[in-house]
């Protein structure tokens, strides 16, 4: 699995956590910026990582801001891509059993580190269940296809 992670100025501490948290596990990684806690708009190096994902060039995306929020909204501008922002691990196991998330949100103001990392190992290690889900993720396709014209 490869991963495209990127954060703004509010999420650069987070994102290096979670570089080390993919490290560790081996999970390959691209780090789309930013590279410092300047300030910086998220949009930016969201867009980035986004771009190499719907090209095909990662399975997966991680992203980070102060709330999530900012990348959350950037993200599901995107088609194809199904961003969640998780505060817990109920989100984390969720969002990929039943949405089959393809990018995960993490709000760098908001989440501790522990927990953070378990949000992410939650979020890698868990599998799209299918059948129900399948069918509303299809209806999903459906409109975005129709939207993203």
């Amino acid at each position: 699995m490869k991963i495209a992670l990127a954060a703004d100025h509010a999420g650069y501490k987070l994102k290096e956590v979670v570089k080390d948290f993919l490290k560790e596990r081996d999970v390959q990684y691209q780090d789309f910026g930013t590279y410092s806690e300047e300030s910086t708009d998220f949009v930016d190096w969201g867009e980035k990582a986004l771009d190499a994902i719907v090209k095909g060039e990662f399975d997966r995306g991680i992203l980070i801001c102060g709330t999530g929020l900012g990348m959350n909204i950037l993200a599901n501008k995107f088609s194809g891509i199904r961003a969640t922002p998780c505060y817990d691990l109920y989100a984390a196991r969720l969002c990929r059993e039943h949405n089959n998330s393809n990018v995960l949100i993490l709000a760098g103001r908001m989440t501790g580190i522990d927990l953070a990392r378990e949000i992410v190992k939650v979020w890698l290690e868990v599998e799209f269940q299918g059948g129900r889900h399948k069918r509303r993720l299809d209806k999903l396709r459906k409109i975005e296809q129709k939207n993203f014209k």
